[in-house]
């Protein structure tokens, strides 16, 4: 919510242009909040009484005298009742008429128009479906609600054969008409049909079937006498034929890439659009320079399902933007709140390059400098698809995520080198921590402690494998041996860093530490103890905790509301039966029994509320 918000009042103070915020209550001390120069609370927390709710947005809009509406994305921004009362009262929504909303936002109206208009459209059924099993020959086949909107609501069947990926081509209409198209963008990677990274232009478009896209976006926007910017969603096949999926008639969500790639401030040329001026470019003006990604960073745990929400408060945060060439489109600071009723995106990471390979760097820099501490989030993801060979070399498409982790995601596999490097950095950085200890403002804390030692005893424990390991030092140098080899660590640190620059073996890494024996490389978390010798031989003693039967207990793997309860106590269930129905951030997760058994008791009804953990349902 507060991310595109902060966007537009970004532009709106380069244009001069006051800004008025509208908020939930718990939304009171957000970040778009207090980068507006007025704010109104429009209701409490759930969408429904606040963001949805257009009575009071109305009030809000008369109270402060607002001549003008920019509905950012999501909510009310392809509402076309919205747009028809705010022309009722002579405010301007930014964003195109209630026509083109409409008839854009019925995907059935929309087919028709986009075939009239000489649009490729992907052959098959026209209608509404109305039974389970309607007469569609091909696939694939993908099922959504005709006025629905995001990829939340889309289920899609495929076959084994056949392999698509997903182009939007951007497109910029004025009230007199003229339009441009802005080149397209590739968002094939995706989890439960939602974009996770996109980058533009695409590696699979040649010029030819770029122009020819881009043309068949504009016809669709004459057809409907569009004015604004818009997005038309294409699906490609392997051989390059594309058919047309959507139009979005408002700001998408990954258009910063399609800024950095053209230099348009697209936010800029809605509000001129709106207000009637004519587009300042032509279409021989619309370069291609450089190429961008976008990498959609949520508060989810990538390691449940690709990605579910996660929510807490963001105790230390810090987005990488001392790199070059890096943006981060966020609405958020160290310290908010990451509450269950919105959506999880913490932010948009933008990184820019002359050439992809560059901009793929730069990426991976910034997400390995990237803080985020406080909520589970899924950059470890994000740089594994970042790196990954086959996305690397261009070969994606809409099932790259279920192809490339057919089992789900299960983090990075350390090889036998960044083993030996982590380990090593470990003890490295433990003789250090020890060593500071013993210091106050540079000074020794005593006058008489013993000499300092140069050698140390250590063990390390990694992924449950036991390594003892020597380390000796000289002045920032440590030198630490593993089963017979030498690992060189060096580096001045400042240990109360989130960010720690390492020198390994000659090569120059980032580092992220934080307090609970977690080491983050490459973003990716992983729990690390170390001891001394003697701690070490003590830790044995220590009790084992016994995992808990999770075949027999269901608790919920993330925090939401209980939308349904499908069982009571003494019913028999079989294995893979749904038990109940746990609602976050407006996704619904059904949760499945893991064997067939009795209930035996159950811990939940619905609308409460349950964090991640609780216990729902227990199984005899």
């Amino acid at each position: 919510i507060g991310e595109i918000a902060c966007r537009v009042i970004k532009t709106c103070k380069k244009m001069g242009i006051k800004t008025v915020a509208v908020h939930s209550d718990v939304d009171s001390s957000a970040v778009h909040v207090k980068v507006a120069d007025e704010a109104v609370c429009v209701g409490p927390a759930p969408t429904s009484k606040s963001y949805l709710n257009m009575d009071a947005i109305m009030n809000a809009i008369k109270q402060t005298g607002a001549q003008a509406v920019h509905p950012g994305y999501g909510f009310l921004s392809e509402n076309k009742e919205f747009a028809k009362r705010l022309a009722a009262e002579g405010v301007t929504f930014i964003g195109p008429d209630t026509h083109a909303i409409q008839a854009m936002g019925d995907k059935i109206e929309s087919k028709l128009i986009a075939k009239a208009a000489k649009v490729n459209t992907i052959p098959g059924f026209d209608g509404v479906v109305k039974n389970v099993c309607p007469s569609l020959e091909g696939y694939p086949v993908m099922i959504k609600a005709s006025a629905g909107g995001g990829g939340k609501g889309m289920r899609i069947a495929w076959n084994d054969e056949e392999t698509s990926s997903n182009k939007n081509s951007k497109v910029l209409a004025d009230k007199h008409g003229n339009a441009l198209w802005l080149n397209e963008r590739e968002c094939s990677i995706q989890r439960r049909n939602q974009k996770v990274v996109e980058e533009a232009p695409s590696t699979f478009l040649d010029p030819d079937t770029r122009r020819a896209m881009g043309e068949q976006a504009v016809s669709l926007a004459n057809a409907v006498k569009y004015s604004s910017a818009g997005t038309v969603e294409f699906l490609v096949d392997s051989k390059k034929n594309f058919y047309f999926l959507e139009m979005n008639t408002r700001l998408q969500v990954e258009h910063p890439i399609t800024e950095c790639i053209t230099g348009l401030d697209l936010v800029q040329q809605m509000i001129r659009i709106a207000k009637g001026y004519k587009l300042q470019h032509k279409q021989s003006d619309i370069p291609i320079n450089g190429w961008a990604v976008e990498s959609r960073v949520y508060a989810e745990d990538p390691y449940k399902s690709f990605g579910l929400p996660s929510i807490g408060r963001l105790s230390q945060y810090q987005e990488p933007l001392d790199l070059p060439n890096v943006r981060v489109d966020s609405g958020i600071q160290e310290g908010s709140d990451i509450s269950i009723y919105y959506d999880p995106m913490i932010s948009k990471l933008v990184t820019y390059g002359k050439t992809r390979e560059e901009a793929l760097k730069k990426m991976e820099d910034a997400l390995d400098n990237y803080v985020i501490r406080g909520v589970t989030h899924n950059i470890p993801l994000l740089r594994e698809i970042i790196v990954h060979p086959r996305f690397v070399s261009g070969v994606i498409s809409t099932k790259f995520l279920p192809e490339v982790y057919p089992d789900g995601f299960k983090g990075h596999m350390l090889t036998a080198g960044e083993r030996r490097e982590l380990l090593a950095t470990a003890a490295a950085l433990y003789v250090a921590a020890q060593l500071r200890s013993q210091k106050f403002l540079g000074d020794l804390r005593v006058s008489v402690v013993p000499a300092e030692s140069r050698q140390w005893e250590l063990c390390v424990e990694l992924d449950k494998s036991v390594h003892m390991l020597g380390v000796s030092r000289s002045g920032n140098n440590y030198t630490v041996e593993i089963d017979g080899e030498k690992v060189e660590v060096s580096g001045e640190w400042n240990l109360a860093s989130a960010l720690l620059p390492i020198t390994i073996n000659g090569k120059h890494r980032t580092l992220q530490v934080c307090k609970h024996a977690c080491a983050y490389i490459g973003n990716i978390s992983l729990q690390l103890r170390v001891l001394s010798k003697l701690a070490a031989s003590l830790s044995k003693h220590m009790p084992e905790k016994v995992p808990e039967d999770t075949s027999s207990i269901l608790r919920s793997p993330m925090p939401g509301s209980v939308v349904a309860v499908s069982v009571k106590p003494g019913d028999n269930v079989a294995e893979g039966q749904e038990i109940c129905v746990i609602e976050a951030m407006k996704m619904q997760n059904s949760m499945t029994a893991a064997k067939t058994a009795k209930v035996k008791s159950v811990h939940c009804k619905a609308g409460d509320t349950v964090g991640e953990g609780d216990l729902l349902v227990e199984l005899e």
